[in-house]
């Protein structure tokens, strides 16, 4: 019998080209080029996922992304200066900001100066060009056989890479923000964020761009969480209307730690966010929360896979999404109870709001146990508006468009409302309430 040999895309055509002529120049020593050779050579024997792979059913990436766009250049004065708001909707947060511009860190538009003891902030591109020891913690975490992950490894040049000391407890929240501006290109960053045990850090990200660009984002963030320690991770996605927006979270928690976590979605023509936590210990809290307002032709994907090693830990995970116009929604998660995992207490549940005919929503929660004393349960719900509740605020004055936005708003909002920093909670639900008022055609300005 002959082999076949599939047909490449002129999108797995271009990114083999691309790779072919960057790796030469991309920083890191002969240990990060066999990870970047070995993670490019597993992304073209499998090509862009498509609907067959069963993680990528809803979200056929050989569909959806027509063509690869070139690697983003590094950026110009003009693109700094075009940057210079960048995490605008988080000012009031008292965030430190750190801001990467089509992929690339920029010193001048970060905050690098009086850094608390006990932490440091690099960035990528200079731990990969000096062989710093945390360089060798890349890649630890990343998944097997994922091509957003193992693009992201090929090309990674650039990021921020963050420790925080054992025992230290940063107060002030980190705000990584990746901001594209000008042409459409590809951009790439890797972040790595290590908190040492009994240390506290609050970091948030936030992707932003112009619309009317069809640039494409690939970003991943490794984080790792030591014994008693404690991580609130925000998320903001934001991108521009034409944009490709893929991130990969891969977290690692220690035993007796802590994770909070919150993600709100509303930028991107095509977006998924996929994240793998591992409880690697005992007597671990992680509440994993998100909400996604899709509207027109939007098509977003959350897809989450949690696995408890450990015995006596507790994970929460709650999603959110409301859907308007043809968007298409998707959530695929899974609960992996190891066999030596007693006492695991998980949950997870997805819920979503249709407001049009036309919208779409997939949902797959799933559990895996191989431990026999848990507590485990999924769900999922998709329906409309409650048309009491709509009868109820209408019948009291308020016009029938004012009562739909303020029963979306307390269904996401009981997500937000999680976030523990006033001033982030309020930045999230701003970034809500802008969604509405474009969704009721009202001007209001990004951010």
């Amino acid at each position: 019998m002959t082999d076949m040999t599939p047909i490449k895309t002129p999108a797995e055509q271009a990114l083999s080209r691309a790779f072919g002529l960057a790796a030469p120049t991309l920083p890191g020593d002969a240990g990060v080029k066999s990870l970047r050779e070995a993670a490019f050579g597993a992304f073209e024997t499998a090509g862009l996922p498509h609907r067959r792979v069963e993680d990528w059913k809803y979200t056929d990436l050989r569909v959806l992304m027509r063509e690869a766009k070139p690697l983003a250049a590094p950026p110009t004065a003009d693109d700094i200066a075009a940057a210079k708001d960048a995490g605008a909707a988080f000012a009031t947060a008292g965030a430190r900001r750190l801001v990467l511009v089509n992929g690339s860190f920029v010193a001048e538009l970060s905050e690098l100066a009086g850094l608390e003891e006990g932490l440091t902030i690099l960035p990528l591109a200079r731990v990969l060009g000096e062989g710093h020891p945390l360089s060798s913690r890349l890649g630890s975490l990343a998944p097997q056989g994922n091509a957003a992950v193992d693009l992201n490894t090929a090309f990674m040049a650039d990021g921020v890479v963050v420790h925080v000391a054992a025992g230290v407890k940063i107060e002030r929240p980190l705000l990584i923000v990746s901001r594209h501006v000008g042409a459409a290109t590809a951009d790439v960053t890797r972040s790595l964020v290590v908190v040492e045990d009994d240390a506290a850090l609050t970091l948030i990200e936030s992707f932003e761009g112009p619309d009317g660009v069809d640039y494409q984002t690939n970003s991943a963030l490794e984080l790792s969480i030591g014994r008693n320690a404690s991580v609130e991770l925000i998320r903001h996605q934001a991108e521009g209307e034409s944009a490709l927006h893929l991130h990969t979270l891969m977290a690692e928690a220690g035993a007796h730690a802590t994770l909070k976590g919150c993600t709100l979605t509303t930028g991107a023509a095509v977006s998924r966010q996929q994240a793998a936590l591992a409880l690697n210990g005992d007597h671990i809290v992680a509440a994993l929360r998100g909400t996604t307002l899709l509207r027109g032709r939007q098509h977003g994907d959350t897809t989450l896979l949690v696995e408890h090693k450990g015995t006596h830990c507790e994970s929460r995970e709650l999603f959110r999404t409301v859907l308007d116009g043809t968007a298409h929604g998707v959530f695929q998660g899974k609960i992996i109870v190891a066999a030596d995992a007693q006492k695991t207490d998980g949950r997870m549940a997805s819920n979503a709001l249709v407001l049009s005919d036309g919208a779409e929503m997939d949902n797959k929660p799933e559990l895996e146990i191989y431990a026999d004393d848990v507590q485990c349960g999924h769900g999922a719900t998709v329906g409309a508006l409650d048309e009491e509740l709509l009868f109820y605020l209408e019948a009291r004055g308020i016009p029938e468009a004012e009562a739909a936005a303020l029963l979306i708003q307390s269904f996401v909002g009981e997500i937000i409302d999680q976030v523990e920093n006033e001033a982030v909670r309020d930045a999230l639900m701003a970034g809500v309430m802008r969604w509405l008022a474009q969704r009721a055609g009202t001007p209001q300005a990004r951010g």
